[in-house]
């Protein structure tokens, strides 16, 4: 069974940080994780630091090219609060542009893969939460329309068949913090802990947004509970330090092995400085 490589919150357009990420792409493609024909990589959504700098969507999407030609099981990614905006101002027209830049422009969220009998299923965090009257702040919200489609998902056959399901996604569905929530996580459990009461195993649920790096694991029944922190260590914005409920930044990029206990999952050190 392929490994997961989970990394989270690359922000490319603040500071050097695709100097930094272009090392780390190198680092990978030259095999630092193990052989890329045996990893299939999932990013958790705010690839760029700012939609609005358009170069930086096309700056992370030359760096991708280069991953999925260094032949890579699969690169699987998903859009974050700031990859619809500034991270606290998000604007509808950035849903597409998402789309046309790193998936396909009629692709519809819940995202699908099978890669070698893993079901991987990505959220568009973001969905709901665009409106005029909630588009402020840091907030994620998944909306009806896409948890009823998970739903039915999950137990279309060809999910259920799988030996593994795997659910990937922005922000922070646990760890709620002020400005900063997943406003229907409550809905999202509900739907997972059914399935897994319906004997659907959930295996794993990857997330990102808070940089935190925390593993939440055994949450809602799931074993692996995974926040990748920020793989460029984003700093918090000055007013954020100011408040207790935020720990420190980490770079909490992990290899996970599905087939093992997630004891065996390791994190990835990428950072020299």
């Amino acid at each position: 069974m392929k490994k997961i490589l989970h990394m989270s919150d690359l922000h490319i357009g603040y500071k050097d940080f695709l100097d930094g990420f272009h090392e780390i792409a190198v680092k990978l493609s030259n095999g630092f994780a193990g052989d890329p024909s045996d990893i299939i990589i999932v990013i958790s959504g705010d690839l760029v630091e700012n939609a609005n700098n358009f170069d930086s969507y096309k700056e992370i999407k030359n760096e991708l090219k280069k991953l999925k030609h260094a032949g890579f099981a699969g690169l699987l990614v998903v859009p974050g609060n700031h990859d619809y905006g500034t991270g606290s101002y998000g604007d509808k027209k950035f849903v597409n542009m998402f789309k046309q830049n790193f998936l396909e422009e009629d692709i519809e969220y819940p995202l699908i893969d099978i890669i070698e009998d893993i079901a991987f299923i990505g959220l568009d965090s973001m969905a709901a939460e665009l409106h005029w009257y909630d588009k402020l702040w840091a907030e994620g919200e998944i909306g009806n329309d896409q948890l009823n489609r998970m739903d039915n998902i999950l137990r279309e056959y060809n999910i259920r068949s799988c030996n593994k399901r795997v659910i990937y996604l922005h922000h922070h569905p646990f760890d709620q913090k002020p400005f900063h929530q997943l406003k229907d996580s409550f809905k999202l459990r509900k739907i997972l802990v059914n399935a897994i009461n319906d004997n659907i195993s959930i295996d794993a649920i990857l997330y990102g947004h808070n940089h935190e790096g925390k593993s939440n694991n055994g949450h809602w029944g799931i074993k692996r509970c995974y926040d990748a922190g920020s793989i460029n260590l984003k700093p918090r914005s000055k007013p954020k330090k100011n408040f207790p409920w935020y720990d420190k930044v980490e770079n909490s990029t992990r290899v996970i092995d599905l087939e093992k206990i997630p004891d065996n999952d390791y994190k990835l050190s990428f950072i020299s400085k």
